[in-house]
């Protein structure tokens, strides 16, 4: 099943596109199916994936105004193999003023990804710094919610209003979203503010931080210039590294979201085979009885016939006896005159001889 997440927080800098192109790679590397969605006017994501974003024709802008050939806006990345991406560039900057125009204009970005929903493990959504429009879609879109905090001074200001705004959707468009973790970016084990500013974190977030932080290095510094993710780029680097334990990580905590879904999948299935079972049996039960009610019209009927054989025959019996008689006395009465003539003939002949045997003597 599908797990859409954003990387949230209104703050620039943080890390939102470093992990999304990174994590994005990673997990295709692990055999998930990922794509990743740029809702940045900036475009920096699309860039750090390979592509030249003014030189893409059709872009997620475009998907809010025509989603009838979703697919055809959906590029695939030849530098971070197994990604694919919806890209984004300056066009969208304006959309935000385009969508007050619009009908449930919070949940635009929703629909566009339900169709496609189903070609994906995951799906990562890159958030512009800023609470407005495009971020609530991401948000009302997400099942889930990655929140990146930079490791420095100001990590946790407006904290409380990202917060605000997470459950501003959560409680009126989107009940089913949760916090996937906060990502300790840029962490320097060197520097005691960096140490200070995690555990800060780690007492207000509580159990939901990531175990897994992302530290300074240079490489993760260097990969975007080149359009590659770290580990495509220097895949024994420190941030390579990083990033693939976090991608374990994720990918861990979700099991028990991917076995509800299956299972409520299955339950469906199986609902809907019991459903067309139940179904099949009607169906036979009233072709049985069909053929019961034809077996006894042809027994009725062959019973028909064998009464009327039957009544025939009795006539036929009735008219038999009389006939009979009537040839027997005939019979008799002939029998009677042929013996007669017979007798005639015989006694005639007897006389004849008896004449000429006189004539003789004389």
């Amino acid at each position: 099943m599908t797990k859409t997440i954003c990387m949230f927080n209104q703050k620039g800098g943080v890390g939102k596109t470093t992990t999304v192109v990174n994590l994005a790679a990673v997990m295709a590397r692990n055999e998930k199916k990922v794509l990743v969605i740029d809702m940045d006017p900036q475009g920096n994501t699309t860039t750090g994936l390979g592509f030249q974003k003014d030189d893409i024709e059709k872009t997620i802008y475009d998907l809010f105004f025509d989603r009838t050939n979703v697919e055809d806006h959906i590029l695939h990345s030849q530098n971070a193999k197994g990604v694919d991406l919806i890209g984004a560039n300056s066009s969208l900057s304006g959309l935000e003023v385009e969508l007050i125009e619009f009908d449930k204009r919070e949940r635009q970005l929703k629909d566009i990804i339900q169709n496609i929903k189903k070609d994906y493990d995951f799906i990562l959504i890159d958030c512009p710094p800023s609470l407005g429009l495009l971020s609530i879609n991401a948000l009302v879109a997400s099942d889930s919610v990655l929140i990146p905090i930079q490791c420095e001074y100001y990590a946790l200001e407006g904290v409380s209003e990202l917060l605000r705004t997470y459950n501003m959707v959560k409680n009126s468009l989107n009940r089913n979203l949760t916090i996937e973790g906060v990502l300790l970016c840029m962490f320097d084990s060197r520097n005691n503010l960096s140490i200070e500013v995690a555990e800060e974190v780690k007492e207000y977030f509580k159990d939901k931080v990531f175990a897994t932080m992302i530290p300074r290095n240079i490489k993760l510094a260097e990969a975007p210039s080149y359009g590659l993710s770290v580990i495509d780029y220097e895949k024994n680097s420190k941030g390579a590294k990083a990033y693939t334990r976090l991608c374990m990580e994720i990918i861990e905590n979700n099991k028990d979201f991917i076995q509800k879904e299956d299972k409520e999948i299955l339950k469906d299935t199986d609902k809907k085979d019991k459903d067309l079972s139940k179904e099949v049996n009607v169906e036979e039960n009233s072709n049985e009885i069909k053929e019961d009610t034809s077996v006894n019209d042809n027994i009725k009927e062959s019973s028909k016939d064998v009464e009327d054989d039957l009544s025939k025959e009795e006539k036929s019996q009735d008219n038999e006896p009389n006939t009979s008689n009537d040839d027997i006395e005939t019979n008799k009465e002939l029998e009677e005159t042929n013996s007669d003539k017979e007798s005639e003939e015989s006694s005639e002949t007897i006389e004849e001889d008896l004449e000429d045997t006189d004539v003789k003597k004389n």
